[in-house]
């Protein structure tokens, strides 16, 4: 399970950075809060 969760992590970082390069900045900036939130590293809402 942690290893998925590591996955969608660098996923939603990963479409977060994509997003600021395509100019969405709020958008971007919300997917990679997401990420680390999600993240074994940070603070997972599934613990």
């Amino acid at each position: 399970m942690e290893f998925l969760l590591w996955i969608l992590a660098v996923i939603l970082v990963v479409a977060g950075i994509v997003a600021i390069v395509r100019k969405q900045l709020l958008w971007g900036i919300v997917l990679i809060i997401v990420g680390l939130l999600v993240g074994p590293g940070g603070v997972s809402i599934f613990t």
